[in-house]
């Protein structure tokens, strides 16, 4: 690991703290499931995908797909913090003609990997770039994000039980299982327990974990990529509005953003947040 647990909570701080902004500034948005994946982007970016300036467009590249597209605010800072986009261009979010549309558009900004927010579609969409990995004989890894809500759509289990049949050993998938969605609770509007029981029947590689917890994370990641013969799927166990007390199990804020006074609230929690870190990085030199 190249970071240490304290830098990387330091550095999805320095993300949350960012989501806010750009959601308060664009006045619309999506708070809450925003701000439960941040550990898992962090993770992935900072110590397994790796995007760089230079190799953000490489062939060979991994890929990640957002298929949770309206969480894409967590998306653009960390593309911005990895250097791969300007800083400044995340306060144009949802702007007219802003590259950083309120999901994440391919023909926009090639960065991303697909255009998502039609829930349902990602995990097809990286399917098809693991199978095609496969038969150019590319080493490159496929990760997909999804909402836990999403997996109530029936193509996302048309894609779990093909997966399985081609031996995709270079597909994770990873469910943000914030509990929530736009109408309530998964477990109210349809419940998809008994989750991990059902993807172990469809014959993928299970991995459930605590999704703000960096060790776990990383620990599955690295478990995926030992599994051959499979794909894996990682039950990431997250809070819903993750780092502000008044977002957090919350669903009313799945689709919200704060106006100046909540985001100077949270700011202030977050900021306070991140001081404690950077103190605790002080002591441990």
């Amino acid at each position: 690991m190249q970071n240490s647990i304290l830098d990387l909570k330091v550095i999805a701080t320095k993300i949350r703290i960012d989501i806010i902004k750009m959601l308060n500034k664009a006045g619309s948005g999506h708070s809450g499931g925003s701000l439960s994946c941040v550990e898992i982007l962090v993770a992935l970016f900072w110590e397994k995908i790796k995007r760089t300036p230079e190799n953000a467009l490489d062939p060979d590249r991994d890929r990640f797909i957002l298929s949770k597209g309206h969480g894409v605010p967590a998306l653009y800072a960390v593309l911005a913090h990895r250097g791969v986009i300007p800083y400044d261009e995340l306060f144009t979010l949802r702007k007219i003609n802003s590259r950083l549309q309120g999901h994440p558009s391919r023909l926009d900004l090639p960065y991303v990997e697909a255009s998502t927010g039609s829930l349902g579609q990602g995990l097809s969409i990286a399917q098809g770039i693991a199978l095609a990995g496969k038969i150019d004989g590319k080493n490159y890894r496929v990760y997909c994000l999804l909402g836990d809500g999403e997996m109530q759509e029936g193509q996302v289990w048309e894609a779990i039980m093909s997966a399985p049949k081609f031996k995709l050993d270079n597909l994770c998938a990873i469910v943000d299982y914030n509990k929530g969605q736009i109408d309530g609770y998964v477990k109210d509007v349809m419940d998809i327990e008994p989750l991990v029981d059902k993807l172990r029947a469809f014959n993928w590689n299970v991995i459930e974990i605590d999704g703000h917890d960096f060790e776990q994370i990383l620990t599955a990641l690295d478990e995926a990529e030992l599994v051959k013969g499979k794909p894996t799927f990682i039950v990431a166990h997250t809070v819903k509005g993750k780092g502000v007390s008044f977002m957090e199990d919350n669903h009313e804020w799945h689709g919200k953003a704060p106006n100046d006074e909540e985001a100077k609230l949270a700011l202030a929690e977050l900021e306070e947040q991140l001081n404690e870190l950077l103190s605790q990085k002080m002591e441990a030199k």
